[in-house]
């Protein structure tokens, strides 16, 4: 495989690229993920959050790289060599369905369409100048396309676990870059001790005892990061300010109701943001959307004023994220309850629970929950879980999905005397913040 050429990268140093790469990275549909925030609404809490998918999509081309070129060299017979180029397509193009605000846009996909960047992503592979270019190259753009969400079925279950897994590509990139950027250094790894102490167990990627440390650091970073970051308060504000706004618009512009894969690469932050401010409709939904992106602008935010946290086997926890009519209900409840319009209350409850190790949310997407550690006991290889060698990774398992309420910071104690009288009376522990 030959380079042709180099980016600068602040995190990777620099990040090397073929003529296949290159000839990608020049097309519209790539260059739109300079226009798409890693961190959508981020940015208004730690100011040097600009960093976009554009960067973090190549970082993880490179990651993914380095990750199979040590399976193959260890692992000959399994890891041809030919196949890095398709690992490294596979990585540069995994996050090139996300839409406006990154994962705010998805939710509001899914609520209106039932789809997820992954099914845009099949079609921006398929039916694009993506397509010829990683045909010309001599690969399948199926291959590709399900290989760049970690379901490629004609593929070891390892193969597709460097694309998507609890220590893949994608987590050993944004970690560190996020970190980078916000100024918050949780997110900092050791990632070349975890991709050195990968090996290969039966048909999944697994990690060497020796590197136990670094990946217990992996966790621990992450769930630091969704406490400090992704998590945090105001950045989740605006996300539900962005959210909010698209779904109220979405009728009368369409967000959601693209038909050719140009429509939908037409819509970015920049995009949607000027499509909702210049509606001309007058009507409540409209007024409310522009009055929540103009807010956004001028980080004139949504206040957090009651918040419960709900563990994971909580049978609430999931209606609330799978059934978004009950989360309209509860809106509707505390509204009343404080006298005020549904549409002034907000109820967050992220679809990606507050989690770094979630058994319910593992199985498909990261590949299972049952990473296993590789060691020796009379020099014969043995295999354990990871909560079998690690306390620490065990004690995350029991951490709680949060939910919290926001209103406009006028209605703060009217809402928040309201949530606490509707959540008090419900049979779930919650914890107040003001």
């Amino acid at each position: 495989m030959k380079y042709v050429g180099e980016i600068r990268d602040p995190v990777h140093k620099y990040i090397h690229m073929t003529d296949v790469e290159r000839s990608i990275i020049d097309t519209p549909v790539f260059q739109r993920l300079r226009r798409i925030k890693q961190l959508a609404g981020a940015h208004l809490t730690y100011p040097g959050a600009l960093h976009t998918r554009f960067i973090h999509s190549l970082g993880v081309m490179l990651t993914a790289g380095k990750i199979f070129s040590h399976l193959s060299n260890y692992y000959p017979e399994k890891a041809d060599k030919d196949n890095l180029q398709l690992v490294r397509l596979a990585g540069m193009l995994h996050d090139i369905g996300h839409g406006p605000f990154s994962h705010t846009f998805e939710e509001v996909l899914s609520e209106k369409k039932g789809m997820t960047h992954e099914n845009v992503t099949s079609m921006l592979i398929s039916r694009t100048e993506l397509n010829d270019l990683v045909s010309k190259a001599g690969f399948s753009t199926d291959e590709v396309s399900s290989l760049s969400i970690g379901k490629n079925s004609s593929r070891s279950r390892w193969f597709n676990q460097i694309i998507s897994s609890y220590f893949d590509a994608d987590i050993l990139d944004y970690l560190p870059r996020d970190s980078f950027f916000t100024g918050v250094e949780y997110g900092l790894i050791d990632s070349e001790r975890i991709i050195d102490s990968m090996v290969l167990w039966e048909d999944s990627l697994a990690v060497d005892e020796a590197a136990l440390y670094a990946l217990e650091s992996l966790f621990i970073a992450r769930y630091m990061m969704f406490k400090a970051v992704y998590f945090h308060r105001a950045v989740r504000a605006a996300v539900i300010m962005l959210s909010r706004a698209m779904l109220l618009v979405d009728d009368f512009i369409g967000l959601t109701c693209f038909k050719t894969p140009e429509e939908y690469v037409s819509l970015d932050d920049y995009s949607v943001v000027q499509r909702i401010i210049s509606i001309d409709k007058d009507c409540e939904e409209t007024r409310l959307a522009k009055r929540l992106v103009s807010d956004y602008l001028n980080r004139s935010l949504l206040k957090s004023v009651f918040e419960i946290m709900i563990h994971h086997e909580d049978p609430l926890y999931h209606s609330l994220i799978s059934r978004p009519m009950l989360r309209g209900s509860l809106e509707n409840e505390i509204a009343e309850e404080a006298g005020l319009a549904p549409s002034l209350v907000f109820l967050d409850l992220p679809s990606v629970p507050s989690l770094p190790y979630h058994p319910d949310y593992s199985d498909e997407k990261h590949g299972g929950f049952d990473i296993k550690i590789i060691g020796k006991e009379d020099a014969v290889r043995t295999s354990k879980t990871v909560f079998e060698v690690s306390p620490m990774i065990q004690s995350l398992k029991g951490f709680m999905g949060l939910a919290r309420v926001y209103t406009f910071p006028e209605y703060r104690e009217r809402v928040f005397e309201a949530s606490r009288k509707v959540f008090g009376e419900k049979p779930y522990s919650f914890k107040i913040s003001l």
